[in-house]
């Protein structure tokens, strides 16, 4: 009796063995008592059977997920943020055929900036840290040292909201620049001198117009004043980057005159006319900066204006 059990045991085995050498081991087969003669000393024990089986190649987690859940799981690099937004344009829709006539967005202004900031490492870190969502193409230190920090096709997250004309997206249409200094000193000479070189650069290679080449002042009023009224704007005008006066040959304007529309023809936004006057004078007079438009203020803005109209 006992070699007629041992031999249905090994058919079962082989039985079981079959039925699961090609399928992935679930969890160990366990055969329960089976009572055969009807008598307790035929009873077989309970046996564990261990299965010869492939080996089990286990996915990771994250292999699991969607690259959604993947991306919503960690901070994305600006490459990634990039790739991401392309996966998002195109229309699932739609059939697709490549067009070959296309390019990036072209920079048409140049926005400069003083950092408000102790050092270039400071800024650096400010553009560098997530929660600050703040940056520019270049960083400029006293030294004259240029960083660039983005590429200059790339749309930097510099101008905030702002206004020049009827442009109310600078950040898409310019390049930022940041000059290491606190607000409340001068610009050094060698860092001056590496912005006009910076600055012949990008006029030369995007085609800038002079008169684009203004400041954070002047796009948003309302809120900024850099750079600050000891930077040269005399000196940038005469090398070709921005407008300046004619000191030699400043007359009283027309009666008809209208001090706030001609700010606004040469790009300031008037919504708020008293942040508009002062940007300009912080600008243009800088001895005085406020909101009254003396009459030597007035033959100075019609100069310049004549300049854009």
């Amino acid at each position: 009796m006992k070699l007629n059990l041992l031999c249905l045991l090994v058919f079962v085995l082989c039985l079981v063995g079959c039925g699961t050498k090609n399928k992935v081991l679930q969890s160990a087969s366990i055969v329960k008592p089976v009572d055969i003669s009807g008598t307790p000393d035929t009873i077989v024990p309970e046996v564990n059977l261990i299965v010869d089986s492939p080996i089990v190649v286990l996915k990771s987690a994250v292999d699991t997920l969607s690259s959604d859940q993947r991306f919503s799981e960690r901070v994305l690099t600006p490459e990634e943020k990039i790739q991401e937004q392309k996966r998002t344009g195109i229309h699932k829709g739609a059939d697709w055929a490549s067009a070959i006539h296309y390019d990036l967005r072209k920079p048409n202004f140049v926005i400069i900036h003083h950092t408000a900031q102790n050092s270039v490492a400071q800024t650096i870190r400010t553009f560098q840290v997530e929660h600050s969502k703040v940056s520019a193409h270049y960083v400029i230190g006293r030294d004259g040292r240029v960083i660039q920090m983005l590429n200059d096709y790339d749309r930097a997250w510099h101008a905030g909201r702002s206004k020049w004309g009827q442009i109310t997206d600078m950040n898409s249409m310019s390049i930022g620049i940041e000059l290491d200094n606190n607000g409340k000193e001068p610009f050094p000479d060698p860092q001056i001198n590496s912005l006009l070189l910076l600055l012949d650069t990008l006029k030369t290679k995007y085609t800038i117009p002079h008169t684009n080449f203004i400041g954070h002042a002047d796009i948003a009023p309302t809120r900024k004043d850099d750079p600050n009224v000891f930077f040269p704007w005399k000196l940038l005008a005469e090398r070709g980057f921005g407008v300046w006066y004619d000191e030699s040959f400043l007359i009283q304007p027309p009666f008809n005159f209208s001090p706030i529309d001609a700010l606004k023809i040469i790009g300031y936004d008037v919504s708020n006319e008293a942040a508009a006057i002062k940007a300009f004078k912080r600008k243009f007079i800088i001895k005085e900066v406020n909101e009254i438009l003396t009459a030597y203020d007035r033959t100075v803005l019609y100069n310049i204006y004549k300049r854009y109209y």
